[in-house]
């Protein structure tokens, strides 16, 4: 794996999820992303963090925002946005819970791009402060501005859409 691949800084978050009791025919519960704790509560994955009235909070397990150098821009563009946000990324999972936790990213083209994937649960939630700062740090010691450069486009030659006669008269 290219040096440039790793992560340069992990930040360790724990995943707050949200079972709301559906008024459906056809499922029981919906499920989404309800928040992120910053670093890593003292509890098993799966913990019931509150209850009331049909809604559930779950402590669902930990997982790492993992911020890169090549994508400052979008992180810097993320927190200029007046509301920063985190995308929590949820799978379908066959064990005892039906989704697992997979991602958390802080880059919104990367949120996007989890939800490509019909099955996730994509849900954008408030950046917790101490992110928010961590990030703004990252950004700042970390962000190389680039200069946008247009390409010309090469004009095109008409000869090259003439037809072509070929030898012994056939086209």
């Amino acid at each position: 794996m290219s040096p440039a691949a790793l992560p340069l800084l992990r930040i360790p978050v724990g995943v707050v999820v949200e079972r709301r009791r559906a008024d459906s025919p056809w499922i029981d519960f919906v499920w989404r992303g309800a928040g992120v704790l910053p670093d890593e509560p003292e509890m098993a994955p799966w913990t019931v963090v509150r209850e009331q009235a049909g809604t559930t909070l779950f402590y669902a397990g930990r997982a790492t925002v993992d911020l890169y150098r090549s994508e400052t821009a979008r992180y810097r563009d993320n927190l200029a946005s007046g509301a920063p946000s985190v995308w929590i990324v949820l799978t379908p999972s066959e064990g005892t819970w039906p989704y697992a936790v997979s991602a958390v990213t802080a880059d919104p083209a990367e949120g996007e791009a989890f939800t490509e994937a019909g099955a996730n649960l994509v849900e954008a939630v408030p950046m917790p402060e101490v992110l928010h700062r961590a990030i703004e740090n990252f950004v700042a010691e970390n962000h190389v501005e680039t200069e946008f450069v247009k390409r010309e486009r090469r004009r095109a030659d008409p000869e090259a859409l003439a037809r072509r006669h070929r030898e012994g008269g056939h086209e």
